[in-house]
């Protein structure tokens, strides 16, 4: 079970301090957050291909890199990053090859079905699920996007550059899709 898998190595990891090689503040180091996605490739790729270490940035994910909704969680952390912890810019981050490129909602709704979601729970969602549960088309459209989202916000301060990215997630390469200094 990987529960007990991760709570055995946690106990040893404790247990041999090894946590002291990353132990830091919860201001970044290098004043600045990441918006990007939460696919698996990018765990150890994006910050080795970033130069970002432990302490150095915020990191908020979601599925796809995403922001469409100026008042939403993830929108939210990054305001908290800059109002509450000091950075003083945003990076957004999609990735080519990204499962929300083109995302089949219909298919998707088959598959929670498959997993035991009733029409009915569907039913009782506030949204429309295909909207909600949309991906893009193009992953720098998408960028555009959410950066713009976030440069529009109300709440963003006007000095704070947003800059788009996407990250090849097989050789780190980034082509820079937006650069907020302009």
């Amino acid at each position: 079970m990987l529960l007990e898998e991760i709570l055995s190595f946690n106990h040893q990891f404790v247990e041999n301090k090894s946590y002291q090689p990353y132990e830091t503040d919860s201001i970044p180091n290098k004043k600045a957050v990441i918006f990007t996605c939460m696919d698996s490739r990018l765990i150890e790729l994006l910050p080795k291909a970033l130069n970002i270490h432990n302490g150095d940035v915020k990191i908020v994910k979601n599925a796809g890199a995403i922001l469409r909704d100026p008042y939403d969680s993830a929108m939210k952390s990054i305001l908290v990053a800059i109002h509450a912890l000091q950075a003083e810019e945003v990076f957004v981050i999609a990735h080519h090859n990204c499962g929300m490129n083109q995302l089949d909602t219909e298919t998707l709704l088959e598959r929670m079905k498959i997993q035991g979601i009733t029409e009915e729970q569907v039913a009782q969602l506030t949204v429309d699920p295909n909207e909600w549960l949309k991906g893009f088309d193009q992953v720098d459209e998408a960028v555009k996007q959410s950066v713009s989202v976030i440069e529009n916000h109300p709440l963003l301060p006007v000095d704070i550059p947003v800059h788009g990215l996407i990250i090849d997630p097989h050789t780190g390469k980034l082509d820079l899709v937006t650069n907020g200094y302009e």
